[in-house]
């Protein structure tokens, strides 16, 4: 998912630069923006889904480390250092959705300022 996210993004960056250089037509910017907003609806899910497994793992490591401070047996610190390993990555993982998921906020308010101004350009040619 993370190629995916990663690739999509840098696809719409390179779109808007290319629509600010040559305007496309209205109808054509719309569409571009519905479709990006599906991607988006995509990737919010996906966000949403990581969120709910990154704070149960989180919430599994305190109870963990709990019950770490509880027992002196080496299976609890066993069990601290994997569901550790497993937080790790699903953080970094998260951190990298949320940080894409705003920068494509970004793209969508530049898309719309982009068709506010093509909407212009094309009513003030007719």
């Amino acid at each position: 998912m993370e190629k995916r996210i990663l690739a999509y993004r840098k696809f719409m960056d390179e779109m808007i630069r290319q629509l600010q250089e040559a305007p496309c037509n209205p109808e054509e910017l719309e569409k571009r923006k519905k479709e990006h907003l599906t991607q988006v609806s995509f990737f919010q899910h996906e966000r949403l889904v990581h969120l709910i497994v990154t704070v149960t793992f989180g919430i599994l490591e305190m109870l963990a480390l709990f019950l770490a401070r509880l027992s002196p047996d080496p299976a609890v610190f066993l069990l601290v250092a994997v569901i550790l390993v497993l937080l790790i990555p699903y953080i970094r993982h998260y951190y990298i959705l949320e940080n894409e998921v705003q920068k494509m906020y970004r793209q969508y308010d530049e898309l719309c300022r982009l068709q506010e101004n093509t909407v212009f350009f094309y009513m003030s040619r007719t």
